[in-house]
């Protein structure tokens, strides 16, 4: 189905509100911003930043809350008869898209902007949404795996479940990787460890 152009502004909005969210907040700290300021660097008013989000902190979270349903959506499109890992795998690639102004899933990051995310994700407020936002996002993907593999019950949780997590340990390996390395990159490590049955390093 074709997006119309009054969905397209409105997902073009949700997406500059939520990176200025991530950006003031990298750049200033958590505390020092507030949702006027979010409002004020994306270009709109007030009122039509409380039409999208309740607190910059779900601001913020909408980051993580939009790849997800990419992510997601992707596996949904992927042919049938693929095997379920190797279409969460392509899925992934298609979620890694969404990196926009630079700091991306595919690029390496800069240390400036590392060290504001890592207190970004200190605060206790954010990771509540964003625990939030990763509960949403994991119970839709439940219902994608169990419709592509007929499974109900335990499997199709335990999957989603582990994407979540490999989600989880890429991001803290992304935060202390020294040098440098892609969230992409470090995704795909880490579903190669999953695929190979999580064998001890040799």
């Amino acid at each position: 189905m074709t997006e119309g152009l009054r969905e397209r502004k409105k997902r073009e909005t949700r997406i500059a509100l939520s990176w200025a969210a991530v950006r003031l907040v990298v750049e200033r700290g958590y505390a020092n911003v507030r949702i006027e300021d979010i409002a004020a660097e994306a270009g709109v008013s007030l009122r039509t930043f409380r039409n999208y989000f309740t607190s910059k902190a779900e601001a913020i979270a909408a980051r993580q809350v939009d790849r997800g349903h990419a992510v997601n959506a992707a596996l949904r499109e992927r042919p049938a008869d693929e095997p379920l890992w190797e279409a969460i795998r392509a899925a992934v690639a298609a979620g890694f898209t969404l990196g926009e102004e630079g700091h991306g899933g595919l690029q390496l990051p800069d240390e400036s902007w590392l060290a504001g995310v890592r207190l970004m994700v200190a605060e206790p407020a954010l990771q509540g949404a964003m625990a939030g936002a990763q509960a949403a996002v994991t119970e839709e993907l439940i219902v994608i795996v169990s419709e592509r593999t007929g499974a109900t019950g335990v499997y199709p949780r335990l999957v989603a479940e582990v994407v979540g997590a490999a989600q989880l340990t890429a991001t803290h390996e992304w935060l202390r990787a020294d040098p440098p390395r892609s969230m992409f990159e470090l995704f795909n490590e880490v579903l190669d460890r999953i695929t190979a049955g999580l064998p001890e390093p040799s």
